[in-house]
């Protein structure tokens, strides 16, 4: 007996198609346009009044250091610092905030600058000249800050005169910087290098003249204890200093003199510095400081003993 077949129900899962709540993306809101209108500026030529103003204010920036220089030159010459100013170094820290060297290097720069003036050869060469939209006029290319000038403050003035030229070719007609012209500068001294006069253990006497780490040191002697290309260290009673071979005078003496002058200087140097000394002391070194000979007289050598035995200096030097 067949058994009827028996009928499979299939059955389907039926999933939930309802989809999950998202958030609501705000409506994004097109940008306004904008119209914005521009007024169209008609910019006016500069009238020939004007570039001549233009052209003469930019001189007076460019030659500020020069005029400084000039000023400062006319202030210490005249001393019209003495009413409020021992020193002229004084007044100038005091009235301007320049550091002690400063002011000599604006005067120096000054007198540079005005024998650049005096060159002969601005009409031989129009690399040299730089043109002014003003009516044309070519000026001379000068120096426009203090640091160009500094290089040239080392040599003779027609050799001032000669570098500037030289250093201005280089760039075209412009106006050199400052490692320009010291680079020219430096390759004329050494085509024109003169050996320097001096010797180790020679006397000199210091001359000052414009420099003013040698304020007050004029006429003092010293011995000279290193020799350099273009300068010398030199010792005195009461410190070392590195000049100029131009800020030095010879005593031209011989050699066993030299040595008496060596001797005394180191005598001096120790009674100098005996911590908390008289003022008696100063007043015997400053003295025998300036006085250039290669011997003391009597009663100066008694002094000099006098006081080595005072603070035990003859026992240090045995």
């Amino acid at each position: 007996m067949n058994n009827p077949s028996s009928r499979r129900k299939k059955t389907t899962a039926v999933t939930s198609a309802t989809p999950k709540p998202t958030k609501k993306q705000p409506k994004q809101e097109e940008p306004e346009v904008v119209t914005v209108e521009v007024a169209v500026v008609e910019v006016p030529e500069l009238t020939q009044e004007e570039k001549s103003d233009r052209v003469r204010l930019e001189e007076k920036v460019e030659t500020a250091f020069y005029e400084a220089g000039r000023a400062l030159r006319e202030l210490r010459d005249r001393r019209l610092y003495r009413s409020t100013h021992k020193t002229f170094e004084e007044y100038c820290k005091d009235r301007f905030g320049f550091e002690r060297r400063h002011p000599y290097r604006l005067i120096e720069a000054a007198d540079v600058v005005d024998n650049l003036k005096m060159c002969p050869n601005w009409t031989q060469n129009n690399a040299v000249f730089k043109t002014v939209t003003v009516e044309s006029v070519a000026i001379p290319v000068l120096p426009t800050s203090e640091g160009q000038v500094r290089p040239l403050t080392t040599l003779e003035p027609q050799q001032q005169q000669k570098a500037w030229l030289k250093a201005v070719e280089a760039v075209g007609g412009k106006v050199p910087s400052g490692r320009v012209v010291k680079d020219i500068v430096d390759k004329i001294r050494e085509r024109t290098k003169v050996p320097n006069p001096y010797r180790e253990g020679e006397i000199c006497i210091l001359v000052p003249k414009d420099n003013p780490d040698l304020r007050g040191k004029g006429g003092c002697w010293g011995v000279i204890i290193h020799v350099g290309d273009y300068s010398c260290t030199v010792q005195t009673w009461d410190g070392e200093y590195t000049v100029k071979i131009e800020h030095l005078k010879s005593l031209e003496l011989l050699d066993d003199d030299c040595k008496s002058m060596q001797q005394l200087c180191m005598r001096l140097r120790r009674l100098h510095q005996v911590a908390d000394h008289d003022p008696a002391v100063d007043w015997l070194l400053q003295g025998l400081g300036k006085q250039a000979k290669p011997y003391l007289s009597g009663l100066q050598a008694r002094i000099l003993g006098a006081m080595e035995r005072e603070y035990k200096l003859e026992e240090r030097k045995k």
